[in-house]
């Protein structure tokens, strides 16, 4: 028997989006999905309470996505900020000198370059959005996975037993799903960690993402609502630990430093916490009646931010092929399910080894002279600059239809026409 058409483990931001997709887009009725963790996320606290240090930069195309799940509109206010430049630079170059690069909204004809969005509002306002849905959210954990030609069985640790036309494993780059469907991955541990944690800075942040490539690892300055900045800042797990064990003034004199001062004296206002980083691909996406989706199919470095805007776009590509299937009968044929590993698996691999390379260049010994002379080249040429934003706002690409069409849905249809001129 088929409990539901779609079963997702995994009720983080990819999970619950996918959920809410397939109902949004009329590809599953309600009731007939369901999300599986061991885990649901508590009640969101008070608007007044302090923000949560992991935080997520959001393309245009993650923007759109959400919108179409229903998950967009109830993001409070102060939990979100849109920035409007970038800047980059070496660290033994002067952030608007010959070793770096800067992108600014207005050359692009745009309100801004993306939102920095605090990352437990954004995972309870897609889970809502899911159960408004009528996503049925299931509290457990999955045991056992076994896949026939009609169906896959799922086994609980409570002894229960679900039925599905298709199962989904967005549970993360530690995904047990992943393991139980044999599934095989390749990467590489960095060998570091990625300390986070949010400031008060002297100069104002001018709604910019700032980041400095520093011979040990890259520092991003990512913009907050209150005038703060969340900062990523990743290095040797040796270092990382040293750091994490001074007091506040100490890491924050140590912060004011490897930033070059830029923002002028940082002030700690938080915990410091921290993450270790690797680069981690499935060499397989689909299979039969199964999918992966998100970090269980890709773990990339944070270094530009884009881990969960492949995420996201894993799942519109997914709700893209599956509408193509048709019927709901449909959701689990592997020849379906190849035409999404197809789209995305290039398109992540892509993504993947550029961010590998960028950390290898500016993190290795590689010739101070080659990499200023890089960012100062792609600054000077319009052209690239202009490519390199437009793909990282989500606005050119591989994107599915029905995410290019929701801009004249919501209001953003000059997104489009303006391209085309």
């Amino acid at each position: 028997m088929r409990d539901f058409d779609v079963l997702i483990v995994g009720a983080g931001v990819v999970g619950a989006t996918m959920a809410s997709l397939l109902v949004a887009r009329k590809l599953a009725a309600p009731g007939r999905v369901a999300i599986v963790a061991e885990r649901f996320a508590p009640a969101y606290p008070m608007p007044e309470s302090e923000w949560d240090l992991r935080v997520f930069a959001l393309s245009r195309a993650s923007q759109r996505l959400l919108k179409v799940s229903g998950a967009w509109a109830n993001l409070p206010s102060d939990k979100m900020a849109a920035y409007e430049r970038m800047r980059v630079w070496d660290a033994r170059g002067e952030p608007r000198g010959r070793g770096s690069l800067g992108f600014d909204c207005a050359e692009l004809g745009e309100p801004n370059l993306g939102f920095i969005v605090e990352g437990r509002a954004l995972q309870h306002q897609t889970l809502r959005a899911a159960v408004a849905a009528g996503v049925v959210c299931i509290e457990a954990a999955v045991a056992g996975v076994a896949v026939g030609e009609s169906g896959v069985r799922v086994s609980l640790g409570d002894g229960r037993e679900l039925g599905s036309q298709l199962l989904i494993a967005a549970d993360g780059t530690a995904s047990r799903t992943r393991e139980l469907l044999r599934f095989e991955t390749a990467g590489h541990a960095y060998h570091q960690d990625a300390l986070v944690a949010h400031v008060r800075t002297a100069r104002p942040h001018e709604r910019t993402a700032w980041q400095r490539f520093l011979p040990t690892g890259p520092l991003a300055f990512l913009p907050l609502p209150d005038g703060r900045s969340s900062i990523v800042w990743s290095m040797a797990r040796a270092e990382a630990a040293r750091l994490r064990a001074l007091d506040a003034a100490a890491f924050g004199a140590a912060l004011t430093s490897a930033s070059g001062e830029v923002l002028g004296c940082c002030e700690l206002t938080t915990p410091v916490a921290s993450f270790p980083l690797k680069l981690q691909y499935a060499l397989d996406y689909v299979g039969p009646r199964a999918v992966l989706l998100g970090d269980a199919a890709h773990a990339v470095h944070p270094l530009a931010g884009q881990g969960l805007n492949l995420g996201l776009l894993d799942c519109a590509a997914l709700t893209e092929v599956l509408s193509e299937g048709g019927a709901a009968g449909f959701f689990g044929e592997h020849k379906l399910l190849r035409r999404y590993e197809r789209s995305r698996r290039s398109e992540n691999l892509l993504a993947a080894a550029a961010l590998d390379g960028l950390e290898r260049l500016f993190s290795g010994d590689d010739p101070l002279r080659m990499r200023m002379a890089g960012l100062g080249l792609v600054d000077r040429v319009p052209f690239i600059k202009r490519q390199l934003a437009e793909r990282a706002l989500g606005l050119t690409g591989d994107l599915p239809g029905f995410l290019r069409g929701e801009a004249g849905a919501s209001g953003l249809k000059a997104d489009r026409l303006s391209r085309r001129r």
